[in-house]
């Protein structure tokens, strides 16, 4: 197989001293291959640092499997387009700390609920509504939103640890904060204040788990979600073969509805677990969570249409049928 000469452009001066103006890569090079002879030229000691570009689009080759050869503007060309990226930080590991969040806030504030609601209580009380259990004991709906957030956090570590696979290994470090406040934020401390207080709207449903049918109904739409989410995320990590580095398209398991149908699971657990509580903050966050989930299936909508052309039937709504 002919190898590649490739023309070596730099995208910014920054951090590459030394740049060879040209490099000699096998046939069957992958975009880590690149990325891999460039830093030894450069002298860079992780070579995840450096990020290839298509030298016409500007956008990052993200699928660091793939080969050279299949990226057509980097062959007509002859050239790559790389950067310096900084320092990075593992993407296995950034799953890791934004979905900490939660699991941090929501045993903290169960545990000091009695200490922190009830004594703040009577400088707010005019502002919140009464709670009808004042010995700060926990509602069913606030047991089952615990119960089935930390599920869904734990579920979303375990599943970025052992079974997720990713076209990137790192991503530069300094983007951990911004990816993690989402998280922390709204689904860990906003979420967990509000949903533990013993005048929230999870503490103040006066109904009982015998006749609270909607919250059965919100819990039987977790469950439902959290599972076919998991079935989605176990078909895409066995999609292609130990050894494939093609891209395939998913059938089934929900992909005939929409894009991305992972995360119209994702939503439909959400909706389950806000139906128990009523919970306006976390409401707020699977809002916000939507409108990114949509934003990132059209960006893989996009992707489909391009790579497989004809062979792909277009989707309309790509997180949600007929609404998004």
């Amino acid at each position: 197989m002919a190898g590649l000469s490739l023309k070596v452009t730099a995208r910014s001066r920054k951090g590459l001293k030394g740049l060879p103006p040209s490099i000699e890569l096998p046939g069957d090079a992958t975009i880590d291959d690149a990325k891999i002879a460039v830093a030894k030229a450069v002298k860079l000691s992780d070579y995840n640092r450096i990020g290839i570009f298509d030298p016409v689009s500007k956008k990052t080759l993200k699928d660091r499997k793939s080969l050279l050869r299949d990226q057509p503007e980097v062959v007509k060309r002859g050239e790559l387009l790389v950067k310096d990226l900084g320092l990075q930080i593992g993407w296995r590991l950034v799953y890791c700390i934004e979905y900490l969040g939660p699991l941090l806030f929501h045993p903290f504030f169960l545990g000091v609920r009695k200490q922190l609601y009830l004594g703040v209580y009577p400088l707010i009380k005019n502002v919140v509504p009464t709670p009808i259990n004042r010995t700060g004991e926990l509602s069913f709906a606030q047991q089952a939103a615990f119960v089935m957030i930390m599920l869904h956090f734990l579920k979303r570590e375990l599943e970025t640890m052992f079974l997720h696979k990713f076209s990137a290994n790192t991503m530069p470090f300094a983007y951990i904060f911004r990816n993690s406040f989402f998280y922390w934020t709204f689904a860990g401390l906003l979420g967990a204040l509000e949903l533990y207080a013993p005048y929230s709207p999870a503490a103040l449903i006066e109904s009982t788990p015998t006749n609270d049918y909607v919250a059965y109904a919100g819990i039987a739409l977790y469950v439902f979600g959290e599972v076919a989410n998991f079935d989605v995320h176990y078909y895409l990590a066995h999609l292609r073969k130990p050894g494939e580095t093609a891209r395939k398209l998913p059938h089934g398991h929900g992909f005939s509805l929409v894009t991305c149908p992972n995360y119209m699971f994702e939503i439909i657990a959400w909706i389950g677990i806000v139906l128990v509580t009523r919970s306006p903050s976390l409401l707020v966050f699977i809002t916000i969570g939507s409108y990114m989930m949509w934003k990132w299936g059209w960006g893989k909508e996009k992707a489909y249409r391009k790579q497989f052309g004809d062979k792909y039937k277009k989707k309309r709504s790509v997180i949600l049928p007929g609404l998004l």
